[in-house]
């Protein structure tokens, strides 16, 4: 007898081949048949007019800290992923000792906006190696599963102590580096990782980079050489911004660098393309030279671009000036008074045309209103700020005063970095149909209370697949399940046959969705954040056990710690 079957559903296996009707039966943790199947299970599900796929897979996740106080994983469970890659950009809480444990999250809670009371309330921090951390994770309850890897910056900053922060690494420093990340490899991290980003700084006011940053590439290159010598791993980095110059000379030195190291190491190189910056198609072209000349790279996209979800519950770009500072620590129905008060509404407006805006990392940009959305969909492009101003002939601040007013402050903006966001649809489609790039880059974990971008795969469905057609449902289910499976080295996920892991998706492709996020603070000690569910999915199955039914969790903790070895990661 099947312990579950799955009855009547549209399978789509993950190959990009064509769908077919039939059912799907699991024993213990794996898929044991596909097909008709007469026999009865211990539990049936009835999948008429629905798509059974594998489960979703996420590469870019920054759940190190999430999964101690999570145990659902959310908000990527509600979007259908049942396997996330975290430690992305060199950011991991490991390695490092418990003394050294504010001198590691420096690192982190400004690049990465996670809150340092919400980690410091959950997290015991009880290990000093990678392996340590590893074996700490592996006992935790989960409902989805995670790979780690370990991250430069957490490296750094455990071998140099605060000389991460300023100093070159000795030869005795890069043979502790060494020995460190070859223990991590061995334990099971899928990967090294790493940022040349300046975006990435320490808290205010230090302001620094973050501690790989201040790392030679001659450091980087013998890191990534040695796991080359191990055949194993994967390198993930967020790039210099060289990479993104508008000089076409600058562009080509930063990937001409890359990509000989891509040869020399023979490690697996993937990075972040956001369409829409100077440097896309250069990134592009870079991964088919890097292939041509004996080379493994790919790249990582996004389906919209990444955006700021901002609200008057939670942030604004016009939260440091003083101005406004005053008004949004005032409870709301007093900010109320303030926003309906002609003469306050002016000076507020004021305030917001200095110039001295963030411009980088994880924080509110300066306001451009030709790019910012009222977000009415989580779907579908929405009016701009500036389109609604032009037909209210009011400033744009004022519309955003007026949708907050409206909406009891609920109303949501999502404005996109103009640096990193497709110009057009066919901008968009050349990096996600690129044969060397995998839709990944959700962040999930990372930027909790601006960037909500879990629900990447279900728009990809939602969008892509469904409203504009530029996919086939095969050629989707394909893009967010066996390629990322197989660039991460998945050996037993993101297919659909006898023998796999049974992490699968019920799915009703007519209606599947992200839902419009809300603001809420249910992160230990009440941190607040964005939370984003999806509608349209039936049950979402982890190693065989029904994990979700219908957004709903059941209890089921079927999820895992998975460990690289030379066959793959299991």
């Amino acid at each position: 007898m099947y312990d579950l079957v799955i009855r009547n559903g549209t399978i789509v296996d993950g190959t990009g081949l064509p769908k077919f009707r039939g059912d799907v039966g699991v024993k213990g943790d794996r898929i044991a048949a596909i097909g008709r199947i007469a026999e009865r299970g211990k539990e049936e599900i009835d999948a008429t007019g629905h798509v059974v796929s594998p489960g979703f897979i996420d590469g870019h996740t920054h759940m190190d800290a999430q999964v101690f106080w999570d145990p659902l994983g959310s908000c990527s469970c509600w979007h259908g992923v049942t396997t996330v890659v975290m430690g992305n950009c060199g950011f991991t809480l490991a390695p490092g000792s418990a003394e050294q444990r504010d001198l590691i999250l420096s690192n982190i809670v400004r690049a990465e906006d996670i809150s340092p009371d919400a980690i410091g309330a959950a997290v015991q921090w009880n290990w000093t190696t990678f392996r340590d951390y590893m074996n700490v994770i592996d006992k935790l309850p989960k409902t989805i599963n995670y790979a780690a890897n370990i991250g430069h910056s957490a490296l750094r900053t455990y071998v140099m102590g605060p000389r991460a922060f300023e100093q070159q690494a000795s030869n005795d420093d890069l043979g502790a580096m060494e020995h460190e990340l070859l223990d991590a490899l061995d334990a099971g991290a899928i990967g090294f990782t790493s940022s040349r980003s300046t975006g990435h700084k320490l808290p205010e006011p230090d302001n620094r980079p973050v501690a790989s940053v201040h790392a030679s590439w001659e450091e980087l290159s013998q890191l990534v050489c040695l796991m080359g010598k191990t055949g194993r791993g994967i390198f993930e980095y967020s790039r210099e911004r060289e990479a993104r110059s508008s000089d076409p000379q600058v562009r080509k030195a930063a990937n001409d660098r890359l990509r000989e190291l891509a040869v020399k190491s023979g490690v697996p190189i993937t990075f972040g393309i956001p369409a829409g910056s100077p440097g896309t198609q250069d990134a592009l072209a870079l991964l088919d030279s890097t292939a041509e000349a004996g080379g493994r790279m790919f790249g990582q996209t996004h389906t919209r671009g990444i955006s700021h979800v901002l609200s008057f519950k939670g942030r604004l770009q016009f939260d440091d000036f003083p101005e406004w500072a005053q008004v949004r620590a005032l409870p709301i129905e007093e900010q109320r008074k303030i926003f309906s008060n002609p003469v306050e509404r002016k000076r507020l407006v004021d305030a917001t045309k200095r110039d001295t805006y963030r411009t980088g990392g994880g924080e509110p940009r300066k306001p451009n209103y030709q790019n910012m959305y009222v977000m009415y969909s989580a779907v579908s492009r929405n009016p701009t700020v500036a389109e609604l101003a032009a037909q209210r002939n009011v400033d744009p601040v004022e519309v955003m005063m007026d949708l907050a007013l409206e909406s009891n402050f609920n109303q949501l903006f999502m404005q996109f970095d103009v640096a990193t966001v497709p110009k057009s649809e066919a901008e968009a489609l050349a990096t996600l149909k690129h044969p060397r790039t995998v839709m990944t880059f959700s962040d999930s974990g990372a930027h909790v209370s601006l960037i909500m971008d879990s629900s990447i795969h279900t728009h990809l469905l939602a969008y892509w697949v469904r409203e504009r057609k530029a996919f086939s449902l095969e050629e989707g289910v394909k893009m967010i399940t066996l390629t990322p499976a197989m660039a991460w080295g998945f050996t037993d996920r993101g297919l659909l046959r006898q023998g796999c892991i049974a992490d699968l998706n019920i799915f009703d492709p007519a209606t599947i969705a992200p839902e419009i996020p809300t603001i809420e603070h249910d992160l230990p000690t009440g941190a607040r954040r964005l939370k984003q569910k999806s509608k349209g999915i039936m049950a979402t199955i982890l190693a065989g056990k029904v994990a979700f039914k219908n957004g709903e969790h059941t209890g089921a903790l079927g999820g895992k710690l998975l460990r690289s070895s030379a066959a793959g990661v299991q």
